[in-house]
């Protein structure tokens, strides 16, 4: 058996930090882009890795979905959660708590935001915007940690 990365992505980076961590990972890891494929039979795999991004203080609506529809089974597996969002300290926090349903919180063997990325080329006109105005950064920038995703590895390869 192995590991399955789910997840979601808007702009790549929670992808590009999916594929990180798979490279980590003692027994590989299938990726499965919840907004593009669908998710394969649960079964078939020991561990289950689900990470999305913050936007506005919630997880996208295919990885909410993906843990509704699948707890019963997602109870039954070694998890790992992470989360990908540019917000600091006690906000992360809270974020990384409530993306995910309080069972599977509990039960998973770790738990990361994995940092964030503002890529303006990447961004639609209306993002661009909220994040010039409210996040007062108008460059490119990244405070992805390759330190957290080698933790948050390490974590699941001793489960």
């Amino acid at each position: 058996m192995g590991t399955l990365i789910v997840y979601s992505t808007k702009y790549g980076c929670t992808e590009d930090c999916a594929k990180k961590l798979s490279e980590k990972l003692n027994d590989g890891a299938v990726l499965c882009n919840l907004k593009k494929d669908k998710a394969p039979e649960l079964s078939k795999y020991d561990k289950v890795v689900i990470g999305g991004s913050m936007y506005v203080g919630s997880i996208q609506k295919e990885v909410s979905e993906f843990c509704k529809n699948n707890l019963e089974s997602l109870k039954n597996k070694k998890l790992g959660l992470y989360i990908c969002a540019m917000q600091k300290d006690d906000v992360i926090e809270s974020e990384l708590k409530s993306a995910f349903p309080e069972e599977l919180g509990a039960r998973a063997a770790s738990k990361e935001c994995f940092g964030g990325e503002f890529i303006f080329s990447k961004m639609n006109f209306l993002d661009k915007l909220i994040v010039k105005k409210v996040s007062k950064i108008d460059k490119d920038t990244s405070t992805i940690s390759v330190d957290k995703i080698d933790k948050f590895a390490a974590a699941m390869n001793n489960v």
